[in-house]
């Protein structure tokens, strides 16, 4: 599986597909809500002993967004997100995922219902993202566009190049 900086030992590991589209000069992101349906995410979940972390993104995508796409092979950001809430069993469980880029070019109904995709511009997506979520979560997601954007804008010079 190739090596990582990150220990086995340490945080459990989920695998998100950023989808975006390229509107005139700039992107769009597709956001999904979360289980409980109060936050906005990327489609995420585990990885896939099948398939390999961009194609186990890739999935998830499909049914959770409904998004088909051309998926990049490999990573371009990881960061840390938590799902649970410290006064419920079993409390928080913070998990470092591996986010895939992923330009979707067409969307269906996803298998997962109740997920609600939806298409936000960068600034639209950077708020939402961080709505209901600690400081230091929504930072993480709020990295997840920028980082997201600076690709989007390396490749498009290496393109015109």
């Amino acid at each position: 599986m190739g090596t990582s900086r990150i220990a086995r030992s340490a945080l459990p590991l989920q695998v998100a597909a950023v989808c975006y589209r390229r509107r005139n000069s700039h992107a769009e992101f597709l956001l999904v809500n979360t289980n409980g349906g109060g936050k906005w995410t990327f489609p995420k979940g585990a990885p896939d002993a099948r398939l390999s972390h961009s194609q186990a993104a890739e999935r998830e995508a499909r049914e959770e967004a409904g998004a088909i796409g051309l998926i990049e092979p490999h990573h371009f950001h990881a960061y840390v997100h938590s799902k649970g809430v410290f006064w419920q069993s079993g409390g928080v469980q913070e998990y470092v995922v591996k986010a895939f880029l992923m330009e979707v070019q067409e969307t269906r109904r996803p298998d997962e219902t109740f997920r609600n995709p939806t298409w936000f511009d960068s600034d639209q997506a950077r708020a939402i993202l961080a709505k209901g979520r600690e400081v230091k979560y929504a930072r993480e997601l709020q990295a997840v566009v920028d980082r997201a954007l600076e690709h989007l804008g390396a490749s498009r010079l290496a393109l015109i190049r």
